[in-house]
């Protein structure tokens, strides 16, 4: 049996869920992508001078160095310097808000598949049991194959459903946890930043 004789007996809903499986597929490749090019465009030695720099006071050399850096942590310490006079830690909140936005992005609708893919298996399940009884009630057990249909039916759509959500969660629960680690790093950043800030702004009579 080919796979186009078992889509064909899924049933109407092998189509929904075939338009599932290619939003998880554009989805999983988009979110790889992007967690690709932000591991490419960290800059962790960077991070470890601007706090170096920023122990010494010196803002202007720290605008230099990091001047065009695409580091999403490096953003928020430059953010979090440049309104230090007013707001460090709401200026850092905000741009970090911004930075985790970007990586959550997506992750909404590859939930949403984790959840609807077996439903609809379920759906197709209950329309080919459903199927099966009406011929049942109508002609009995003279027709075994229109009675098997229904149950083929019944079973591809589940596992179909079943195959799309278990292929799905797992790169959504790594996508998850890369999110995770990232607002570790960015609270721990920004902690260390404004520890440093407040002690220099302490031992300079407050003149920072």
């Amino acid at each position: 049996m080919t796979i186009w004789q078992v889509f064909q007996s899924g049933g109407p809903l092998m189509w929904p869920l075939l338009l599932c499986s290619l939003a998880v597929v554009t989805l999983i490749l988009e979110r790889g992508l992007f967690w690709l090019t932000l591991e490419k465009q960290r800059n962790r030695s960077l991070v470890d001078e601007v706090l170096h720099f920023a122990e010494a006071s010196d803002w202007q050399l720290i605008r230099e160095r990091t001047r065009g850096s695409a580091d999403f942590v490096i953003r928020i310490l430059v953010v979090g310097i440049v309104h230090r006079q007013f707001s460090m830690a709401k200026a850092m909140q905000a741009e970090a808000e911004v930075s985790l936005q970007r990586m959550q992005r997506s992750m909404a609708a590859l939930d949403t598949m984790v959840t609807v893919a077996p439903l609809l298996g379920i759906l197709g399940t209950v329309l080919g049991i459903i199927s099966s009884f009406e011929v049942l009630g109508s002609g009995g057990i003279s027709d075994p194959r229109a009675v098997t249909g229904g149950i083929a039916q019944a079973l591809v759509t589940t596992a179909t459903g079943l195959a799309i959500s278990i292929v799905t969660v797992v790169p959504y629960n790594f996508f998850n946890s890369r999110i995770s680690q990232a607002v570790h790093v960015m609270e721990k950043y920004a902690t260390s930043l404004e520890v440093v800030y407040q002690k220099n702004k302490a031992g300079q009579g407050g003149l920072l």
